[in-house]
């Protein structure tokens, strides 16, 4: 990764923008403070939202840190199939008491708007989700100071990021909690995806650009493992959300590691695009049936994950989480970034020292 970049975090440790209130500004600052790159995530909030946040955020902490941006999604859902969805979530909404939300109010997440917040308010960092943005729009932030980083889940994905100009890919396995980043939902091939040791090797090999690697990571032995197939930094999500700092409802933070939920699975259910959540009654019960329909299903299941967190079921909540979700630490998020720090130079000491074997030096 360029120094330029590199510079503004001493520890190749990014924190992951964990949209829906999980990545607040005090989140962004502990792991900044403590020497990784915090994120603020400005999905799913307004324009003004998002601001407000970056000034708290700057109250914090002195150090650098990104904002996170989705990009606009093209209208291919079938109307069709959210309305057959909607008649199968009546019984959710009215088992809560509340109403199913409009599934037709907004689809680009005030994009433009929020791009010119930040081209007028630069920050050190922006990273993009679903998609590639447009060279001029990369072209703009370079003027103004700011690095890009846009998220890959293929090889072809990554080309396209080089394409773009952007600073550094995300290469985001199939491991990582919440939405996979792809550019287009092919529902052909939503339940899918590479590993994310298998997808960092090939993109390295594919593109010039420096990868941060994204999916599953839990350990700085991790870390370590994802530096030596090629990445320059590793971008930790589930690892943060159990930390005090983290926005997360109390109810998610302790379903990371209560026996009821055992593993994870991709599923349409909450959002309508392919997303990794801890398997739960509404995802066994609503995943099979849910259409390819983002963000209409979003807007359409928010008022009911809302509802159960309110009533504490979390049965009911969209419980995102990655592969590593049993290994979470409820550490604060500054310690949490140091003990990553030594682990992973822990792993490197293990590693030289493993160098004479692998070298001809012999087994003792």
């Amino acid at each position: 990764m360029s120094s330029a970049l590199t510079d503004l975090f001493p520890y190749p440790i990014v924190q992951a923008p964990m949209a829906g209130g999980v990545s607040v500004p005090q989140l962004a600052a502990a792991v900044s403070e403590a020497g990784g790159l915090g994120f603020l995530a400005a999905g799913y909030k307004t324009a003004d939202g998002m601001y407000q946040e970056i000034k708290h955020l700057r109250g914090l902490t002195s150090r650098p840190f990104g904002v996170n941006l989705f990009l606009p999604q093209p209208e291919t859902a079938d109307p069709a199939a959210v309305d057959v969805y909607a008649h199968q979530l009546a019984g959710e909404a009215a088992w809560y008491e509340t109403e199913l939300g409009d599934p037709d109010c907004g689809r680009d997440d005030g994009y433009e708007t929020k791009l010119a917040v930040l081209l007028d308010n630069p920050v050190p960092v922006v990273s993009f989700h679903f998609g590639v943005p447009s060279r001029e729009v990369v072209d703009f932030l370079h003027r103004v100071g700011t690095f890009a980083l846009v998220g890959a889940t293929t090889v072809d994905e990554a080309r396209a990021v080089e394409q773009s100009g952007a600073d550094a890919v995300i290469a985001q396995g199939v491991e990582a909690g919440g939405h996979q980043g792809t550019h287009r939902d092919n529902p052909e091939t939503g339940g899918s995806g590479t590993g994310l040791l298998a997808l960092v090797a090939q993109v390295r090999e594919a593109v010039s650009l420096p990868v941060v690697a994204a999916g599953g990571i839990m350990r700085g032995s991790q870390i370590a493992a994802v530096l030596a197939a090629g990445a320059s930094a590793a971008q930790l999500g589930t690892a943060f959300l159990a930390t005090p700092e983290s926005g997360a409802h109390d109810l998610h933070k302790q379903a990371l590691t209560n026996p009821l939920f055992v593993r994870t699975e991709l599923t349409r259910a909450f959002s309508g695009r392919p997303a990794r959540a801890l398997v739960n009654r509404f995802l066994r019960e609503h995943g099979p049936y849910a259409p390819a329909a983002y963000p209409e299903v979003h807007h359409l299941t928010a008022p009911v994950r809302k509802a159960a967190a309110t009533a504490g079921d979390a049965q009911g909540m969209a419980l995102w989480a990655g592969q590593g979700h049993r290994m979470a630490r409820e550490l604060p998020a500054g310690q949490l970034v140091e003990v990553l720090a030594a682990e992973l130079a822990a792993a490197g000491t293990a590693l030289s020292g493993l160098s004479g074997y692998t070298t001809g030096g012999g087994a003792r």
